[in-house]
């Protein structure tokens, strides 16, 4: 089946908002098969609007329409869709009744301009929104069949999730029960698991079962997207195919599924009843960000130093820079001493030190800095010395292996 998704609105076409929704769009419907291929963002016009719908309408069998659903008079989405099917606009008193109640439940009146959400083509099928007054429909338009979502992001994703993607599967005669199995590796770049993976694919005969990547720093996602008759079908065809992916890509493996690095560094800290402090330059309190939000971190996350200078960050933890970096050179050294430092300072049982050190000039491919990394605990510490070129905003983002952005290391 043949998708496209229009994104419209002046702030997306012209790139003061961010277009997030297109790419969770398409991410979630890669993830259950169904493939986008053609995405079209177009502006708050009505000649446009019309002509953006009537080619999608040629080329397609099912279009996403996203955004264009508000009470303003640059949403204009329905009115253009009524033309475009050839069909009167009219109120659907149903939902008029359910925007009225939407209000009145907030102890709010609905502004009359509001009326508008409920203005319909008269052909259209209402698609619930439970959170939100922007009501979604879908409508044939030539040969395709046209769903269109609110532009507020967890609005549209509800209703992408709950209603849209059922349609979908059902349209497309896909099997309906689809599981997506993720797994999430470190250390290991995407055309490298690639080639470990070759030929896990052909373990189901069938075809069900197909491999997928998504690179999203500082790990590579590992997808399988399986079909099936039933749950316990794609359970059986998973198992030799989850086996191998382990076999393969080992311990560089650091979780599945909803994991992530942080959620499984905080699980193996509460394991031991350990807490954790961390002390970083130049990432703006990034590394802590990751942690301290999560749920119980407050029971193990203990603090965070930040600094841009490293006599800034010795005089956080108390440590005096001359002792700790010998005429202000950063060396392992220098991190090991800041974290044991840190350690007494916030009686952690673990410290984690984070320390960087630029080089001077242009911002270019040559320039980029020194990383020392040490980890502290009760009679221990160990340190790692990292060279990290790519210049100074890939050094603040974090070293990705690639080759516009080498990276090489001189571990102790």
């Amino acid at each position: 089946m043949r998708l496209e998704i229009i994104c419209t609105g002046d702030e997306v076409l012209t790139g003061k908002t961010i277009n997030t929704n297109f790419s969770y769009m398409s991410q979630k419907l890669s993830d259950v098969g169904l493939s986008v291929r053609w995405e079209t963002t177009v502006g708050d016009d009505r000649e446009c609007l019309l002509e953006a719908f009537q080619l999608a309408s040629q080329r397609a069998d099912a279009v996403i329409v996203n955004g264009g659903l508000g009470p303003t008079v640059d949403d204009l989405s329905q009115e253009v869709a009524a033309q475009a099917a050839g069909v009167d606009l009219v109120v659907n008193d149903e939902w008029l009744t359910r925007m009225e109640d939407f209000f009145r439940r907030r102890s709010r009146v609905m502004p009359p301009n509001n009326k508008k959400q409920a203005m319909l083509p008269v052909t259209a099928e209402v698609i619930d929104n439970p959170i939100g007054t922007a009501c979604g429909f879908a409508l044939d338009i030539g040969k395709a069949r046209f769903f269109f979502t609110p532009g507020v992001p967890r609005e549209l994703r509800r209703m992408l999730e709950e209603q849209i993607i059922p349609r979908l599967l059902a349209k497309s005669g896909l099997q309906a029960i689809i599981h997506l199995k993720r797994f999430h590796s470190y250390g290991l770049g995407e055309s490298h698991v690639d080639s470990l993976l070759t030929g896990v694919e052909a373990l189901v005969p069938d075809g069900s079962v197909k491999l997928g990547f998504r690179a999203h720093y500082p790990q590579l996602e590992t997808k399988l997207t399986a079909h099936g008759a039933d749950m316990d079908d794609i359970r059986r065809k998973l198992e030799v195919v989850e086996g191998e992916i382990r076999k393969r890509l080992g311990n560089f493996i650091l979780g599945e599924d909803d994991q992530t690095l942080e959620g499984v560094v905080l699980a193996e800290l509460a394991g031991r009843q350990a807490t954790l402090s961390i002390v970083e330059m130049f990432t703006s309190g990034q590394i802590s960000a990751r942690i301290a939000h999560l749920p119980g971190a407050e029971a193990i996350f203990r603090r965070g130093i930040v600094a841009r200078d490293l006599a800034e960050v010795c005089a956080g933890v108390g440590l005096g820079l001359g002792s700790a970096a010998p005429e202000g050179e950063l060396t392992p050294q220098t991190a090991e001493a800041v974290a044991l430092a840190a350690l007494r300072l916030t009686s952690s049982t673990h410290v984690l030190a984070v320390l960087i050190d630029l080089d001077q000039g242009a911002d270019r491919i040559e320039f980029g800095g020194t990383i020392c990394l040490a980890i502290a605990t009760a009679g221990k510490v160990e340190s790692r010395r990292s060279r990290i070129l790519g210049g100074r905003e890939w050094v603040r983002r974090g070293p990705r292996r690639n080759r516009q952005e080498p990276q090489c290391a001189d571990h102790r």
